[in-house]
C-alpha cells in the first residue's frame, strides 16, 4: 500500500495538489470587519475565480492532479452520523451566542442534504439576514444583534497552505494564529481521518490542531529529505517548532535537521514563504529586507536529545552546509531596488510555487522579480493575480502538495 502523502522536497515534480476555489465567503467580507477577518481589501469574486481557474488549469497542463478542499471535505462525510458530528464541532467553534440561535442555526444546516452544498455554506458563514431566529431571545441573542453574522465567513480558505502542512509521509495539522482561521483546520481533520483515500492510507500527524501553541503551513518548508525549515513569525511560535521537531525526528526518520528562521513578527512578513522560497536545487527567492537581521537556529537530535544551535554564518553558507551544496544563489525580490522589493514582496513576488526543479508558478504582476528569476535560468509559468493577491498570498500560499516525486 502506497502513501497518500509524499512530500520530501519543495521542488520535486508536483504530482497531486490541493486547492480551494474561492467561494461565497469572499462576498461576506465587509469593510468594517476586514481586520477581524485578516483582509486588507475585498476581492471581486467573479474575477478571483477566473484567476484561480487559470492557476488550476496551469497546473493541470503540467499533468498535475488538482484536488479541491471543498470536494474532499464533502466526500469525507460518509454517513449522516459523521455529518452531524462535523456540524456539532463546527457550531461549537463558531462562537454562537445564545442557545435559541444555536438551535435554529443547527436546524438550518441540518436541512441542507447535499454534502457539497453543506460544506460550501459552512465555509461562507451565516449572515443574520439569511435566517430569522424566533422572538424568544435571551440577553446574549439581543446584545449580539448589531453584528451582521451569526457565523463568520472563512475568506482565507483559498490559502490551503496554512491550515496544515505535508512533510514526508506525514501531516502537520496546525493550530492557527488567529481565531478567525482556527476553524479552517476542521475540514482537514475530517479529510485525513474519514476520507476514503486516507482510510486506506492512514496519515501520521506530527502536529495537531488541539495543541496550545500556534503554527501555520506558510512557515513550514521542506528543503530536502533531511532538512525542514520553519519560520519564527507573526503566525508561528518558537515552542511549536520544538514540538514539531520532536515529532518529525521520531516519525520521519529521513529528517535530521530543522532550521528555524527568525523573520520577525510583522504582518508584511506574515510567513517564511512570503520572504523565502526554494525554486531549484541551489536557487532561492528572498526578500532583501530580511537578509541583514536574519537569525537561523538549527535543531537536531544526535543522541536522543534535542540539540539547538544558533548558526552564526551567512544564509548562503548555512544553506550550502545543510543542503550539501558547493554554492547557492539568492534571487532578490525586486532586484536591488528597495522600493520595488517592498512593493513586489507585498504582492507576493517571493511566494513562488515550484512544480519541478527550476520551474515555478508566479503572479504576472511582479515584473522585476520575475525578470530576475528568468535571468537566473528559472522557467516561469505566469498566472494573473489582481484579485487573488488582495488576500496577501501567492501561488505557494494557494496550494498544498499531496504528492511530489522524490529527487
Amino acid at each position: 500500500m502506497g502513501n497518500a502523502i509524499n512530500v520530501f522536497s519543495e521542488i520535486g515534480p508536483l504530482k497531486q495538489v490541493l486547492l480551494h476555489r474561492p467561494g461565497k465567503e469572499l462576498e461576506n467580507l465587509m469593510p468594517d470587519y476586514l481586520e477581524r477577518l485578516l483582509f486588507d481589501d475585498i476581492p471581486f469574486l467573479d474575477q478571483a475565480r477566473k484567476e484561480h481557474d487559470a492557476f488550476a488549469d496551469t497546473l493541470r497542463s503540467k499533468a498535475i492532479d488538482v484536488l479541491y478542499l471543498e470536494d474532499l471535505a464533502a466526500e469525507a462525510l460518509t454517513s449522516d452520523g459523521l455529518k452531524q458530528q462535523f456540524l456539532t464541532e463546527y457550531l461549537n467553534e463558531a462562537n454562537i451566542k445564545g442557545s435559541d440561535a444555536r438551535k435554529e442555526i443547527e436546524s438550518y444546516f441540518s436541512a441542507i442534504k447535499d454534502n457539497r452544498e453543506f460544506i460550501d455554506q459552512t465555509m461562507a458563514g451565516l449572515r443574520k439576514n439569511q435566517l430569522s431566529v424566533g422572538v424568544n431571545k435571551n440577553l446574549s441573542d439581543m446584545v449580539q444583534d448589531e453584528y451582521p453574522f451569526y457565523i463568520d465567513p472563512m475568506p482565507n480558505l483559498y490559502f490551503t497552505r496554512d491550515p496544515f502542512a505535508t512533510i514526508g509521509n506525514s501531516v502537520s495539522l496546525n493550530k492557527m494564529y488567529a481565531e478567525t482561521r482556527r476553524r479552517e483546520t476542521l475540514y482537514a481533520k475530517y479529510i485525513f481521518k474519514y476520507h476514503p483515500m486516507f482510510i486506506e492510507n492512514p496519515v501520521n500527524l506530527v502536529y495537531n490542531r488541539e495543541n496550545d501553541t500556534r503554527i501555520e503551513g506558510g512557515d513550514e518548508l521542506v528543503l530536502s529529505k533531511n532538512v525542514l525549515a520553519v519560520g519564527i513569525s507573526q503566525r508561528t511560535d518558537v515552542s511549536s517548532i520544538e514540538k514539531l521537531a520532536l515529532q518529525i525526528f521520531e516519525s520521519e526518520p529521513s529528517f535530521e535537521h530543522v532550521l528555524a528562521f527568525n523573520i520577525g513578527e510583522e504582518r508584511k512578513f506574515m510567513h517564511l514563504d512570503t520572504v523565502f522560497t526554494m525554486v531549484d536545487y541551489d536557487k532561492f527567492t528572498i526578500h532583501p529586507e530580511i537578509e541583514g537581521d536574519l537569525v537561523v537556529y538549527s535543531l537536531s537530535k544526535p543522541n536522543g536529545q534535542i540539540k539547538i544551535v544558533e548558526e552564526k554564518d551567512t544564509l548562503e553558507n548555512i544553506l550550502c552546509r545543510y543542503l550539501e551544496l558547493p554554492a547557492v544563489e539568492l534571487i532578490r525580490c525586486g532586484g536591488n531596488d528597495i522600493t520595488a522589493a517592498a512593493r513586489e514582496q507585498w504582492n507576493d513576488g517571493s511566494n513562488t510555487l515550484a512544480i519541478a526543479p527550476g520551474e515555478v508558478v508566479v503572479y504576472d504582476r511582479n515584473t522585476i522579480t520575475n525578470n530576475k528569476l528568468e535571468e537566473a535560468g528559472v522557467k516561469l509559468n505566469y498566472i494573473p493575480g489582481s484579485e487573488l493577491v488582495r488576500g496577501r498570498g501567492g501561488p505557494r500560499c494557494m496550494s498544498m502538495p499531496f504528492v511530489r516525486e522524490n529527487i
